[in-house]
């Protein structure tokens, strides 16, 4: 695979380098009990580990006595971590929730205003919308596609084939009406192509919807991590890269059809 397709698993904290080869037969926090456990990294606030149920996180102040001095565990300053980290995620969410305001927004009257353009073709042929609502990347490779969980199936590999990412919303009415399109474009050439739905929901929330069906790979980046690299401002946006993660096209799904496709398919194919 020529370009990242990152599936980001997030633990508490950041945690600093591993400590020497730290090993307890039994780690008992709360009513919990770990065994076989090897510590894989500490913070101001947090110890992270492996066990022999898989991977654990806690915090050490819940810690007893002698594993906290052993781990520098220093109450003033965890208390001051961790109020930063509450501001931090208070901001967070209220940046989230103007961020999707203005999606909102900025979609919606796109969809009132009218359809974008039809492409022209650039001076090898390819095709270009004289507007886009995002960052161009067309003609190199974008930022890295994160997907924090799979809505349904996940992907294995996208391995010489070329990488379709629509950024969308449940909520947003043309991103809708652009499901069936993607729909046909993964059923007609699965075989060279994967479609990607990219949303910043919750699964939760993106499993709601039952109508129309979605026969492609849904996924959800709930920091919008993807989307903001991209700069996208309008609902809903394209992407598709081909094997080698070159933006080949970019913009509204509209112009995107199965005879751009097999052109574009034919050329940048490896």
């Amino acid at each position: 695979m020529r370009y990242l397709l990152v599936l980001c698993l997030t633990l508490a904290g950041t945690f600093a380098a591993r400590p020497a080869d730290v090993t307890l037969p039994v780690l008992k926090v709360g009513s919990e009990v770990y065994s076989n456990v090897t510590i894989i990294g500490t913070n101001t606030t947090h110890l992270t580990f492996t066990h022999s149920r898989g991977m654990g996180s806690v915090k050490l102040k819940n810690l007893p006595p002698e594993l906290q001095k052993q781990f520098y565990y220093n109450n003033e300053k965890a208390s001051e971590a961790e109020a930063k980290q509450h501001e931090a995620d208070s901001q967070f969410r209220v940046d989230t929730i103007a961020r999707a305001a203005a999606l909102k927004s900025a979609s919606t009257n796109r969809a009132l205003t009218g359809a974008v353009r039809p492409p022209t073709l650039d001076e090898n042929g390819d095709p270009v919308l004289e507007t886009i609502y995002a960052r161009s990347f067309r003609g190199e490779r974008p930022p890295q596609i994160i997907v924090d969980r799979w809505a349904g199936p996940s992907i294995n590999s996208v391995e010489g084939k070329f990488v379709l990412v629509d950024f969308w919303a449940s909520w947003c009415e043309p991103a809708l009406r652009a499901i069936p399109q993607l729909n046909a474009l993964q059923s007609a050439y699965r075989d060279k192509l994967v479609v990607i739905g990219l949303s910043d929901e919750s699964v939760e929330d993106l499993q709601k919807l039952k109508s129309p069906e979605i026969r492609y790979y849904v996924g959800t980046d709930q920091q919008a991590r993807t989307r903001t690299a991209v700069e996208v401002r309008a609902l809903p946006h394209v992407l598709l890269m081909d094997p080698k993660g070159i933006v080949r096209y970019e913009g509204v799904p509209d112009y995107l059809t199965s005879e751009v496709f097999e052109r574009l398919a034919k050329k940048y194919s490896e």
